[in-house]
């Protein structure tokens, strides 16, 4: 749909006006490639970029479908491969330096390529893509066709490359996995082949990982069954069985980051826990590189963590980190050493190394605008003259159009003013640190008279554009923060510039526009314009408001009749709106005055052009159109960016209308456009204005630039050149750094001006001076006046309450006394919201509580105490049962029902058959025996030791339990279950109700002490005692319902009373006075109290409170008594006597009684107590029932679990067996298609071979004609071939570039075969041709020997692909053969889980009861196996047992009366016989006692008293010379190893002499070889010599010394020692040349004999 929008745009261009590119700037997102040894190139947006690194020239490609996607190249083809993000992307294929497309690559990928890479030698492209189908395919590019392809679910790549030394091998990385791919060729078919690689742990360390689908160590359980893998306990079935592991199993491995390549098919990982990898290419054995650590100093010392990059150079690898150093990996056998290769400034992302290996290309992930550098471009070249860094975020830029100046806003409120008066050198004049907000909008209007700038905060500033004024700031005016653009109109007719600030109102859906008016002259007035803070005044720059009833993303203001143009945001509309004529105030809602559909879609922006009658449109879909601005029709669009980089950010035009910069979004890239036909009124109306722009601004603009070239700078300092070159690695271009030296902190303008009212306002401090006395004098006034307050409070506290006055009426701030008040009140009622909600979460919690553990439990726990000793029975807690549980025990129960009925009636059937007296003697036996059943057993047929449980002592049913040896199947298992449930509840409860029981015994039990209780509280209380009263209670244990009510004195928080209930309070206690003091004035209660106690007759029971008083006279002495008093004191005596004795009888008898209350008190509660005792065993009881049939549930279950296992593993390898097979399906075709590819290949190459040897045994046929010499000659000729020179490379770069020459592949072969041809060329000159011979004939020969040339070789590319393919085709045979032992394994496998099955539906788990004592056995071992034992009931061992004693005793009997007939015969041989073996045993030892030896050391033995003392001496002295011995070996061990040590020191030294003498040898040779050729050839000169020295000495006279004599014969024994030793190494060289042949001769027939073997043990391939 994008893209059919994005092409409908065409047919509105039709006018003769377009766009073109001229060139693109952007910075790489992506790794940047090499092309060739000069050029790298990347993908920037929608186009690829291509940069020569000498000449600096670039060269652009665009993607005709969008933003570029991967990138990858072939540098020997020099072809450039890359794919677009459109839905279904396809892959170009483009060639290099002329930007050709080569091909198209179109596969079925639906969303995007995330990997391409090209083989090193071949035309093979590899691509990956992720989401959705993850698939890796490999291409043929110059035939754009796919070889083959394989897809990997959920394996996520982000790295791919080919062996450079072997296309066949591709290896994928990803943090988690590594795997190296093979692709087999067979013919014209290829596939994948894909291994992964194991990695180590964290640690480094290697795990030995067990095989998951048939594992071979799994323990045996004698007991519980068989042992299953994980993945069958788990109950996994389908493929993530084969890799399941439970999580403490899985154990962290390392997390591969990087890989690379090296000469030898290796791979060198690198991982982020900072290990290095090396890994074999065949074998993938991973092997843990160990660094080499090498002491430096502290301050040299980085923690290298994890490589980001590898690249490999020779003898080890470069890596860089996050560190910012490039570090190289000195790799010797399994070890390395880091050494500091480079600095860099910034992480690095990627390293290259060029082609020929002389230029290593580094990138880094540094970002321009974060140290806001400031580029200034050359606009036809794209040339970069110069930079500044502002070393601060930068946000917006603006040039202005009245000077060479522009300015750039700051995330940190700042906007900096940037002169490129001198190109070369930009600088900054000028520093507005306007606010703490960032700047987000920097506008200049049309004349460039103002700059507005637009902050976050929602304010614009307004500031003097030209430089003379030194950028003076005139104000600011506020608008809605979301500021989404700033459009201006400054005509050059009218005096004033309209501003019109657009925001965005995202709660109400709407847009808000805010117009404002600023007179040209604004800057000499502007004081006047402004209030005291800078704000601009509303009412004299006439600010409207407006707003639209739907959202717009950008609007700008018409340059005639006040018309604004807007780009909606919600839907592709561009509108325009008619603005009032009138004046108004508030808002003023906009409605479209005309409406024109966009093809643009997404959110865009409306920019006008410098003579207004073009408006541009730039969106989100990366395109921009150019319009009318009456009729709003497009009439040129370019594409310069795409949708997948969302869109466009920002354009800008020229003031003539003829350059155009287009900056994208997301994808980083600056986009120039040009016209490529421009002409006609288009270019007259805006060339028109331009030129009257320009003469209305010359004179401004000769002022403004003259000024800012001799503007110094004042509040920024450049740095050199010198020290930024210095900071940063590899730059070739002269910059600029900008240093700020801010000594104090900034503030900004808008705070200065704040200050400044401040400051104007200084008056209040000299009033604060002047009348500071005056206001100490005030404070001291107050504080005397808290206190005295302070004291009248006091004092009302001391007053009675009708005195007293209120405490708020001492208040003297009412205002603030209420106040504080209210925040009191606040605070109470948040704190009394926090404690109401804590409390509802906590009786929430008490509910969920109460809910789960108490009112869900039909039967509630409890306890129960005993009286006197310390033993508690508790009751067993039961939930009722739910309706679905009922449901199933009632379906089970009729089910059993069903199946008695069937076996009554089938035994019925039985017995009906037989004979009717067996029927009725059966039935008689039937009935006595269920008699006698039903008296001993009354709920179940089997016994309580085979039942497993004593739940028949509790009166449960369990005749519907099935017999524990008949549990086989799955259902009955089940049932069981539920009935076993059923049986528990059952024994609880009767329990229960036992318990009950006894609980409302014991309530009886208190209710009747507390009545005798009372009685014995009177006695006590009769007699006086001090005894307490024991009276038992129910404890919280025994009703704890009592736990979930809350007793007032379990409250420790003090209780709060409301006032109304302290009255009612005080009113009771009031009336309780009142009563009293009524009682006080009742006179008779008061003397009735006084003389009878209160009670008007003597009870029984008040005799010992009763006392006889005293006469009056016994105060007095005894002498003084009269005979009437006498006579009282002893009736008085006489009634004491009387009533003490009363006293003593009725306390006897309160004693009794007390006794007799007590023992029965005592004797009931012990009572209780032993029924207690009884009740707790009987719960021990009942506890151990319930466990028992808990164990045979707990069995049940663990055997319903072990058979679902069982299950799952049968499923799992049934399904594992059906992939197999499948596979073998697979496996078996692709072996059947290899086996007919190779047979008609093989009989193609037998067919050419047999074409090849015909035409060379036709060829002296053919040449028949000409004579037979000639013949010979050209059959040698025709056997003769042309040697092809191998280039070779220079030694520098075979020095340097560590691959070498890479090996050979289809397009070298044809290279080769080529330059054969070439070869055959020279071969077939006429100069070659023998004499005599007539050139027809030559000619002839010449193309039968080409046609002979080009045979040869298809016969050798035909062997090589025949033995490519014979090799696929074992291959897929021996793959085949595996898959069939995984299938008979997996056979194997499920017979024998098959018979563990049946082994385990036979060996069942039973529960026995066993008494105490009966079963005693030492080794506790032997109870764990009874593999060869049977269990059978106890009665037919005790029947069989008491056959056997019956027989047993009946043979006793006989075999007593044979006994005693035999008994002395038998006595009588057995007599004799001792008698004879008595003689031969003394005969023997007489024999013995002659024979005897009797040695030394038998001697000794006897002789010596302490035999075995001497014994141990020996020993230890025998002991003590081994360990001397075994001293004296290590010693000599040690001598040994050390002399063969030295040995070996010296066999090196010998080496290295033998080696420098090998050298000297070599050397000497060389120089015997000269010396013999010097000889050689001064022989034959010496010879004449010698000859003439000789004709001269005879002809003339006698030498005159002898030393001539001795010249001429040492030149004699020269040559004749020459000669010697040419001789001598003539027969050594025969010599050498027959013990040659005779070894080939050896060689040959070992050859022969090693290929019979071969043969002999090769497999016959026979075919299926």
């Amino acid at each position: 749909m994008a893209q059919g929008r994005e092409r409908d745009e065409g047919p509105h261009s039709a006018g003769g006006a377009s766009l073109s590119v001229r060139w693109v700037q952007g910075f790489p997102k992506q790794n940047v490639h090499f092309v060739n040894d000069n050029t790298i190139c990347y993908p920037c947006g929608n186009y690829v970029i291509f940069i020569n690194i000498e000449t600096k020239k670039k060269t652009v490609l665009q993607c005709s479908n969008g933003i570029v996607g991967v990138m990858a190249t072939n540098i020997r083809c020099e072809v450039v491969a890359f794919s677009d993000r459109k839905l279904k992307p396809l892959i170009y294929i483009y060639s290099f330096p002329g930007l050709t497309r080569r091909t198209k690559l179109k596969g079925n990928i639906l969303l995007d390529y995330t990997l391409l890479s090209f083989s090193y030698c071949g035309t093979y492209l590899a691509s990956y893509s992720s989401l959705p189908e993850f698939e890796l395919a490999l291409w043929n590019w110059e035939s754009s066709i796919i070889l083959c392809r394989k897809s990997q679910p959920g394996m996520d790549v982000n790295q791919m490359s080919f062996n450079p030394m072997n296309w066949r091998q591709l290896c994928l990385s990803s943090p988690s996995t590594v795997s190296v791919w093979t692709i087999e060729r067979s013919n014209q078919e290829h596939c994948f082949r894909a291994r992964s690689v194991k990695l180590p742990l964290e640690d480094g360390s290697f795990f030995n990982e067990t095989d998951v689908v048939f594992p071979q160590s799994l323990p045996k359980d004698l007991i519980y069954g068989p042992v299953l893998p994980l993945s069958s306990i788990a109950g996994l079935v389908g493929e993530e069985a084969e890799t399941f592991r439970p999580k403490d199993d899985l154990y962290p491995l390392l997390h591969p980051t990087m890989h690379c390549w090296t000469p030898t098919s290796d791979l060198y990982i690198g991982c982020e826990e900072g290990h290095l990898l090396m890994i074999n290419g065949n074998t993938l054995q991973v092997t843990v590189l160990n660094k080499i650590e090498e002491e430096s100093p502290l301050e040299d010392r980085r923690n290298f963590i994890s490589p980001v990059t590898l690249v490999y150079q020779k003898e080890g690898v470069l890596a860089s980190g996050i560190d910012g150093f490039v570090y190289s990996f000195i790799i010797k056998d399994r070890s390395y050493m880091i050494e500091d290769f480079l600095e860099i400034e910034r992480p690095v992302e990627h390293m290259a190394f060029s082609p020929n290996y002389t230029m290593l290309l580094i990138q880094t992930d540094k970002t321009l605008t974060h140290s806001g550098e400031i580029c200034v471009w050359w606009l036809e070249d794209c040339a970069c003259v110069s930079k500044i860094y502002l070393n601060t975020l930068a946000m917006v830029l603006a040039c202005c159009p009245s000077s060479l100046s522009a300015a750039v806003g700051t995330e940190d409120g700042s906007v900096y003013f940037i002169s490129v008066y001198d190109k070369e050198s930009p600088q900054v004049v000028h520093k507005a640190f306007l606010s703490e907000s960032s700047v987000q909008h920097v506008v200049y209007d049309q004349q460039g008279i103002f700059l507005l700038v637009g902050t976050s905060e929602g304010k614009v500033f307004i500031i003097n554009a030209n430089s003379s004024s030194s950028f003076q700031i005139i104000g600011f005016t506020e608008v809605a923060k979301d500021i989404l653009q700033i459009s201006t109109v400054s005509l050059l007719e009218t005096d004033i510039v309209k501003v019109m600030v657009l925001s965005s109102l995202p709660e109400a859906g709407r847009s808000r526009l805010e117009m404002f008016t600023l007179p040209t002259l604004l800057p000499q007035v502007s004081t006047t314009f402004a209030d005291e803070r800078g704000r601009l005044k509303d009412e004299i720059i006439h600010k409207y408001l407006y707003e639209l009833e739907h959202a717009l993303s950008s609007a700008v203001l018409g340059f005639q009749s006040n018309q604004i143009y807007g780009f909606c945001s919600q839907v592709p509309y561009i509108c325009s709106y008619l603005l009032p004529e009138e004046e108004h105030t508030g808002i003023y809602i906009l409605k479209p005055y005309k409406k024109v559909q966009s093809r643009q879609y997404g959110p865009g922006l409306l920019y006008l052009s410098s003579h207004g009658l073009w408006l541009i449109t730039i969106a989100k879909c990366g395109i921009l159109c150019i319009r009318d601005v009456y009729t709003l029709e497009t009439f040129a669009w370019c594409r310069s960016h795409s949708h997948q980089g969302h869109g466009i950010q920002s354009m800008r035009i020229s003031m003539d209308g003829q350059n155009i910069l287009v900056n994208g979004r997301d994808d980083g890239t600056l986009v120039y456009l040009k016209w490529k036909r421009f002409g006609g009124h288009l270019a007259s109306e805006i060339l028109d204005y331009y030129q009257k722009l320009l003469i209305s601004l010359s004179s401004a603009m000769d002022k403004e630039n003259h000024y800012l070239s001799t503007t110094p700078k004042v509040s920024v300092d450049l740095g050199s050149d010198s020290e930024h070159t210095k900071q940063k690695a590899s730059t070739d271009l002269s910059q600029d750094e900008l240093v700020l030296t801010d000594v104090k902190k900034e503030i900004p303008w808008i705070q200065q001006k704040s200050q400044e009212v401040f400051v104007k306002h200084g008056a209040i401090k000299k009033e604060v001076n002047l009348f500071s006395k005056k206001r100490k004098e005030i404070k001291q006034g107050i504080k005397s006046l808290s206190k005295t307050i302070l004291n009248m409070m006091e004092e009302n506290d001391k007053l009675e309450n009708i005195a007293k006055l209120d405490q708020q009426e001492f208040g003297l701030d009412l205002e603030e006394l209420e106040r504080l008040h209210d925040e009191s009140q606040e605070e109470v009622a948040k704190i009394i919201k926090d404690v109401e909600m804590h409390n509802l979460a906590k009786s929430y919690l008490a509910e969920l509580i109460k809910e789960e553990c108490w009112n869900s439990m039909a039967v509630k726990g409890q306890a129960l105490k005993c009286f006197h000793i310390p033993c508690v029975v508790e009751n067993f807690p039961m939930k009722a049962r739910t309706v679905e549980e009922l449901k199933e025990l009632e379906r089970v129960l009729q089910q059993k029902k069903i199946e008695a009925e069937c076996l009554k009636l089938r035994k019925e059937i039985v017995e009906a058959q037989s004979g009717v007296k067996l029927i009725k003697q059966r039935h008689e036996e039937d009935d006595e025996e269920e008699e006698e059943e039903d008296k001993t057993v009354k709920y179940s047929n089997l016994p309580n030791y085979l039942l497993g449980s004593l739940s028949t002592d509790f009166g449960v049913d369990t005749s519907l339990l099935s017999s524990q040896l008949e549990l086989h199947s799955r259902e009955e298992k089940i049932n069981q279950i539920i009935l076993l449930k059923d049986i528990i509840y059952k024994v609880k409860t009767v329990f229960n109700n036992e318990f009950d029981a006894a609980y409302k015994q014991k309530e009886f039990e208190i209710a009747r002490v507390k009545e005798r209780n009372v009685r014995i509280r009177e006695i006590i209380l009769d007699l006086e005692l001090e005894e307490a009263v024991w009276q038992p209670e129910f404890e919280d244990c025994e009703k704890p319902e009592r736990m979930l009510v809350v007793q007032d004195e379990e409250i420790t928080a003090h209780k709060h009373i409301k006032p109304w209930h302290k009255a009612k309070e005080l009113m009771v206690n009031h009336e309780k006075e009142h009563w009293l003091l009524i009682q006080d004035a009742s006179t008779r209660l008061r003397a009735l109290m006084d003389m009878m106690g209160g009670v008007l007759e003597v009870k029984k029971e008040d005799i010992l409170r009763m006392v006889i008083p005293q006469p009056a006279f016994m105060a007095k002495p005894d002498a003084v008594w009269t005979e009437e008093e006498r006579k009282q004191f002893k009736d008085y005596e006489k009634k004491v006597k009387e009533l003490n004795e009363e006293r003593d009888k009725y306390r006897k008898s309160l004693e009794a009684e007390l006794k007799k209350l007590q023992n029965s008190i005592q004797e009931s509660t012990q009572a209780f107590d032993e029924h207690l005792k009884r009740l707790f065993e009987r719960r021990v009881k009942a506890e151990m029932v319930t466990n028992q049939e808990e164990l045979k549930i707990s069995n049940l279950a663990f055997s319903l679990l072990l058979d679902e296992e069982l299950s799952s593993r049968e499923k799992f390898l049934n399904n594992y067996l059906t992939r197999k097979q499948h596979e073998k399906s697979q496996t078996s075709e692709a072996v059947r298609k290899s086996r007919e590819d190779l047979d008609v290949y093989k009989e193609h190459y037998d067919n050419l071979l047999a074409e090849d040897k015909v035409m060379d045994r036709s060829f002296k046929k053919e040449f028949s004609e000409i004579p037979g010499h000639q013949v010979d000659i050209l059959y040698k000729l025709f056997k003769r071939r042309p040697r092809i020179s191998k280039q070779k490379t220079h030694s520098e770069t075979t020095s340097v570039v560590p691959f070498g020459e890479l090996p050979g592949s289809g397009k070298l072969n044809k290279d080769a075969f080529a330059q054969l041809m070439k070869a055959m060329d020279e071969l077939d000159n006429i100069s070659n041709m023998p004499e005599g011979l007539d050139p027809l004939v030559w000619n002839h020969f010449c193309m039968t020997r080409r046609a002979k040339v080009e045979n040869e070789q298809k016969v050798k590319q035909k062997a090589a692909d025949l033995l490519e393919m014979a090799t696929f085709l074992q291959k897929r045979v021996e793959e085949e053969e595996k898959v069939q032992q995984e299938i008979e394994r997996v056979f194997h496998e499920l017979i024998l889980l098959q018979e563990e099955k049946v082994r385990f539906q036979l060996n069942l788990t039973i529960q026995i009861l066993l008494k105490q004592g009966q079963v005693e056995l030492e080794n506790f071992q032997l109870v764990l196996e009874y593999s060869d034992a049977i269990l059978i009931n106890k009665n037919i061992i005790e029947d069989l047992n008491s056959v056997i004693r019956t027989q047993g005793q009946k043979k006793v009997a006989s075999m007593m009366e044979s006994k005693d007939v035999h008994k002395r015969i038998l006595q009588i041989e057995w007599e004799h016989k001792k008698m004879e073996m008595e003689r031969e045993d003394l005969n023997q030892k007489a024999w013995d006692i002659q024979m005897l030896f009797f040695s030394r050391d038998r001697q000794k033995y006897l002789n010596e008293p302490n035999y075995e003392a001497l014994i141990s001496i020996q020993i230890g002295i025998m002991e003590q010379t081994i360990a001397v011995l075994d001293k004296t070996h290590k010693k000599n061990v040690e001598n040994c190893k050390k002399l063969l040590k030295k040995l070996g020191k010296f066999s090196n030294q010998k080496d290295i002499a033998n080696y420098a003498l090998s050298c000297n040898l070599r050397e000497e040779l060389v120089a015997v070889s000269e010396r013999k050729d010097i000889c050689n050839a001064m022989e034959s000169r010496f010879c004449h010599v010698g000859q003439a020295g000789l004709e001269l000495l005879s002809s003339s006279d006698p030498p005159t010394s002898a030393n001539q004599t001795a010249g001429i014969t040492g030149s004699k024994l020269t040559c004749e020692k020459i000669v010697k030793e040419r001789y001598e190494n003539m027969m050594q060289q025969q010599k050498l040349t027959n013990i040659s042949k005779q070894q080939a001769e050896q060689i040959s027939i070992l050859q022969t004999e090693v290929e019979r073997l071969r043969m002999k043990t090769f497999p016959a391939l026979v075919p299926m």
